[in-house]
């Protein structure tokens, strides 16, 4: 997916919104906003907005001083799902179709997205899923007759927390399927997308292997990752992509791809043919 026009502002409002959340000065924010829109000539409108986002995250870590000025937030987004997950579990459990109800969970999780949204509310956005009769785009029969197809799945992860509901979906497709499943982690932080040790402390270690993509966006730019991921990639005979970002990178990439997200902004929104804010699960060739 390119950039858009509608990005511009987007990366703008994200600075103050940002900014102001990790307790940055009006002073500070201002200079930043300055700062990127000085970039604006050297974005390609043919990258996706992720592979852009590297520029404006390494200038908020500068202002900050931090490597990962969002570990704090992420930690409680952890410990917040890990709180919710004995019962998502019991739920999932005694389900009438278990998979069902762990994929829409897993999708749910999504909601945790500081590059998007500051506020969110996951217990909501859970029952919803519950109560919900339909999404905006719900191919599930069309992933799970490729799911039982396959020999394995890799898994391409998205934030911190909503890693949590991924442990819970890893754990039921290998209850369900015995399928083995690799799942993919940023290379290092950025905003509060998962690296190794987010995945490490949602237990996901304990239910699927753990690699990096080597990519350091908020998505997965393919000529920036490394070849032990490119390797997987290229011959994974089923793909779980999940969020926004992993959207945007790869949605013009031939490849078995089913893609699990929720539509945050109104540009990913058209793209899908969904309404904003919609669950979204739909394979690579729709």
């Amino acid at each position: 997916m390119k950039t858009y026009l509608d990005c511009l502002p987007c990366f703008m409002n994200q600075i103050v919104r940002i900014g102001r959340m990790l307790n940055l000065s009006e002073a500070d924010c201002f200079a930043m906003m300055c700062e990127f829109a000085g970039h604006f000539a050297e974005i390609e409108l043919a990258d996706p907005p992720p592979k852009t986002s590297i520029k404006l995250y390494d200038m908020i870590n500068r202002y900050t001083g931090l490597e990962d000025p969002f570990r704090k937030i992420k930690d409680e987004s952890t410990e917040k799902a890990l709180g919710l997950y004995p019962e998502l579990k019991r739920r999932v459990n005694t389900a009438a179709v278990p998979l069902s109800l762990a994929a829409k969970f897993a999708v749910a999780g999504n909601v945790i997205d500081f590059g998007v949204a500051s506020k969110f509310d996951l217990n909501a956005e859970l029952e919803r899923v519950v109560e919900a009769g339909s999404f905006g785009k719900w191919q599930e029969d069309d992933f799970f007759e490729s799911l039982a197809q396959a020999e394995w799945l890799l898994y391409l992860g998205d934030n911190t927390g909503e890693t949590v509901m991924d442990r819970l979906f890893i754990e039921t497709i290998i209850k369900e399927t015995a399928t083995p499943v690799t799942y993919v982690v940023r290379e290092k932080p950025i905003i509060n997308d998962a690296v190794m040790a987010d995945a490490v402390a949602a237990g996901i270690d304990g239910c699927a292997k753990i690699i990096s993509s080597g990519c350091r966006a908020p998505g997965t730019v393919l000529d920036l990752c490394n070849p032990e991921f490119l390797k997987l990639f290229h011959s994974a005979p089923l793909i779980v992509s999940k969020g926004q970002g992993n959207f945007e990178t790869l949605s013009e990439v031939k490849a078995p791809i089913f893609f699990f997200l929720k539509a945050k902004c109104q540009v990913v929104a058209e793209h899908l043919n969904v309404n904003l804010g919609e669950l979204v699960l739909t394979n690579s060739d729709s």
